[in-house]
């Protein structure tokens, strides 16, 4: 039932390609909320809240 009320994102353009990779992070080209630091850092992998187990690899897991 949560799942419903959600509101879907839909990403566009192809998933970046494994033998060449774009600078940064790897999916900035196709998220939405990319910032600079997202096309020249790449993110280091952090736990979230409120749940300590699950992880992200991203400049703004906040906001996204």
């Amino acid at each position: 039932a949560a799942e419903r009320g959600r509101e879907r994102i839909t990403l566009l353009g192809g998933p970046p390609s494994p033998a060449a990779p774009p600078p940064g992070c790897t999916f900035h080209p196709r998220c939405p909320k990319a910032q600079e630091i997202c096309r020249t850092e790449a993110p280091s992998l952090r736990n979230t809240a409120p749940s300590p187990a699950r992880q992200v690899a991203c400049h703004f897991p906040e906001t996204a």
